[in-house]
């Protein structure tokens, strides 16, 4: 049967009967706090919820319309949204439309039933993703959009809370939230198992349980199901309600007294204490889980029957008879009322325009700059004390990559106090290779922050203050580590500009120490030579510098890009290369550089490429390590072979400098890509495919092999080097040109 409209029969014939549930508190309105007109108004919204999901069945049955992800049975969501105030910032689960309709009663000018129709029908006027994806969402209601079905919304959950406290002692120029706010955050009981949930929970209990101001409310929508799983009975409550420093609370969702009153009780315990709270929600899910999806494929009659007789709906029929003095017969006018204004508006929705190129579809992948204060300069007496006589003396001489990387950092904290550096033993101990090295006494533990040793909620941790005007630059302790929370920069950071239309942002610099080399120290996992990862996100810029002068350009301006351009940028950092001075002989010093000053004048932007030497028999373009190496082979090539090389330092990962590249290359007769990354899914696959769509002739590579990388003595047997550089580069210019 069509369970659709049995449930919306079912209402309209058990109200006209008064026939409904047994309640399921005792508490009634006026002891909530909820007078006559905000109970009218939160049925109101819990109806137009239910009629919207009725008209995206019908719109997707007519091929007018795109994936449905109901709210039905999740309509007590309403009084959540009427519990808090429109300014916390609510991340949300996708089925609480009725969360969003409730909210934008709180806000003029609003008109959730046009926003939420032109979303069903992708129209480009859609006012959160311009058409890209059916979501929740809206700027004016402080509800950036989430496409995720898995809780992955929830570590940035706890970065944002996390911000609102920072934010009163350290304030952003673009701060959002407000100092006495909170941050709600929704899911499901099956995303409750989650690995990105249980790490945003640990997380928040962690911070918690040391008194660190964490005002953030988790609500657990726990209707049973994941999609055909059913959540053990007692699950919910067993697993969170001793959870170090969250407190557990329990309501129905069936019930907008109980849930409103709950919900009114946890935010005044968050904003006092500003302690979190988990808010078990008990509701119901009315139809399928989405789309074609058939409850009674796996679901029992009775089941799927008791589910319907505690429709939410029916619940708040009853209250607004028993206390608002409504007649049955007036609770039935409203819910078609508002069923009527569904479908008249449903044929304006259906003709308005749709995005149709992919230039219309990619305008939102890279957001909008916005308009930041003028960067100042740090005064002599600032840089003094942060660094020291002896350190600041240090300068002028010839240093590596960590040492030069760490003045950077100093120096761009200096010029900007909205930086927050993050991330494991990134504060005291200042970094396994020292390049965070005294930054937390320099700026203190409120700007140099030592994190719980999670990936994800790490990055979380960045996404969140992202929300709150600050600029994170988080650090991922080896790049192998990156790949259990990957998920949080693809699906959130990436996703936030794209779906949202460029309203939301989650600018970010991640630091990473990666690629290979690493003599006495590693194996795959502090060895990890793959980017594949990062490349293939779009809207992500990934730097990779191959020593410490040019570390110091690139970093200055990927802090650029992040403040003033709102990007998600990688910084990636050649791990072997930390502590490299020499490049040929001991004590040459040749990879050592002098820390240059700041100049605004001089700035290396993204795009811009480093090109070593003139030669034109060879053009080897590379990266990272590549380069050391390039370099090293660079000098027999020419004096024992008479080959004459330029070599070509990449730089920028993503987007690639093609063009440039092109054009150095260009005037060489034959073109050698070095990758220290493997065969397979490494830059150098779609460097050799945009060269030759651009004309260039005798490309060869030389790159890692498809294998992890090994402790011990064959560290490096997998990988490109000197030798292999070198015999590679005489393949490539005796080969005849093609």
């Amino acid at each position: 049967m069509n369970r659709v409209q049995v449930v919306h029969d079912n209402f309209l014939l058990r109200v006209a009967a008064a026939d409904f549930p047994e309640p399921v508190t005792s508490t009634t309105p006026a002891d909530a706090g909820l007078d006559d007109a905000a109970l009218v108004g939160l049925f109101q919204a819990q109806a137009l919820s239910r009629h919207l999901d009725r008209a995206a069945r019908d719109l997707q049955s007519r091929g007018e319309g795109f994936y449905t992800l109901g709210s039905s049975g999740h309509e007590g969501m309403a009084a959540v949204a009427a519990a808090l105030r429109p300014t916390d910032m609510a991340l949300l689960h996708y089925r609480d439309a009725a969360f969003q309709i409730a909210r934008a009663d709180q806000v003029p000018g609003q008109d959730p039933l046009g926003d939420m129709l032109l979303s069903f029908v992708a129209s480009s006027d859609d006012p959160i993703s311009g058409g890209r994806h059916k979501v929740l969402g809206s700027a004016a209601l402080n509800i950036p959009p989430q496409t995720s079905t898995i809780a992955s919304h929830l570590p940035k959950a706890v970065g944002a809370a996390y911000s609102i406290g920072l934010a009163k002692r350290i304030r952003p120029e673009h701060a959002a939230l407000q100092d006495d706010g909170l941050v709600m955050c929704s899911f499901g009981d099956a995303s409750l198992n989650h690995a990105s949930a249980q790490a945003a929970l640990n997380t928040a209990g962690w911070t918690s349980f040391q008194g660190v101001p964490l005002p953030l409310l988790f609500v657990c929508e726990d209707n049973g199901l994941g999609i055909s799983v059913k959540t053990p009975a007692g699950w919910v409550e067993s697993s969170m309600r001793n959870r170090a420093g969250i407190e557990y609370m329990h309501c129905s969702g069936l019930d907008l007294v109980d849930t409103y009153a709950a919900v009114t009780e946890a935010a005044r315990r968050i904003r006092a204490t500003r302690r979190p709270v988990f808010l078990h929600l008990e509701c119901v899910r009315l139809y399928g889980h989405a789309g074609a999806d058939v409850a009674s494929s796996y679901l029992p009659p009775d089941r799927i029957e008791r589910d319907e007789a505690n429709d939410p709906l029916l619940h708040s029929a009853r209250l607004l008879i028993e206390h608002a003095g409504l007649s049955p017969a007036q609770v039935i006018d409203i819910y078609e009322m508002i069923d009527a204004e569904v479908r008249t508006r449903i044929d304006d929705a259906t003709s308005r325009p749709k995005l149709q190129t992919a230039t219309e579809v990619m305008a939102s992948i890279v957001p909008p700059p916005r308009w930041s204060e003028p960067t100042l300069l740090s005064t002599p007496e600032q840089r003094l004390a942060a660094f020291g006589r002896v350190e600041l003396a240090a300068t002028a001489e010839p240093q590596h990559l960590a040492k030069l990387l760490n003045w950077a950092i100093t120096d761009e904290m200096l010029r900007h106090p909205d930086i927050i550096v993050a991330g494991e033993d990134v504060g005291a101990k200042g970094g396994v290779y020292g390049v965070t090295q005294r930054l937390q006494k320099r700026f203190g533990q409120h700007r140099v922050i030592d994190t719980i040793l999670d990936e994800q909620s790490i990055l979380g941790m960045g996404l969140g203050l992202a929300h709150n005007g600050f600029v994170p630059v988080v650090e991922i302790q080896f790049l192998a580590y990156l790949h259990n929370a990957e998920d949080q920069l693809r699906g959130e950071a990436a996703t936030l500009p794209f779906f949202s239309d460029g309203q939301f942002t989650n600018p970010m610099i991640v630091r990473i120490a990666g690629l290979g080399y690493q003599r006495g120290f590693g194996g795959h996992f502090h060895n990890d030579n793959s980017l594949a990862v990062l490349r293939d996100i779009p809207g992500v810029v990934i730097a990779c510098p191959s020593n410490g002068v040019d570390a110091v350009h690139m970093f200055r301006e990927c802090i650029r890009l992040a403040r003033d351009e709102q990007r998600v940028v990688v910084f990636v950092e050649p791990i072997a290369r930390y502590m490299t001075r020499d490049l040929l002989t001991d004590g040459d010093d040749r990879w050592a550089g002098v820390y240059p000053e700041f100049d605004p004048q001089h700035m290396l932007h993204s795009g811009e490429i480093g090109v070593r030497g003139d030669g034109t028999d060879l053009a080897i373009i590379t990266y990272g390590n590549g380069v050391y190496l390039s370099e090293q082979a660079a000098g027999s090539l020419r004096s024992d072979h008479g080959v004459s090389v330029r070599i070509i330092d990449i730089r920028w990962l993503a987007p690639l400098p093609i063009d440039a590249l092109a054009a150095a290359a260009a005037q060489c007769h034959s073109v050698l890509i070095v990758d220290e990354c493997r065969e397979t899914g490494s830059q150098s696959e779609g460097l050799i495919a945009l060269l030759a769509e651009r004309g260039q002739h005798g490309i060869h590579r030389e790159c890692a092999a498809d294998s992890f990388i090994a402790t011990g003595p064959a560290f490096g047997a997998t990988l490109p080097s000197r030798e292999s550089i070198i015999a590679a580069a005489l393949r490539a210019v005796d080969s005849p040109v093609r």
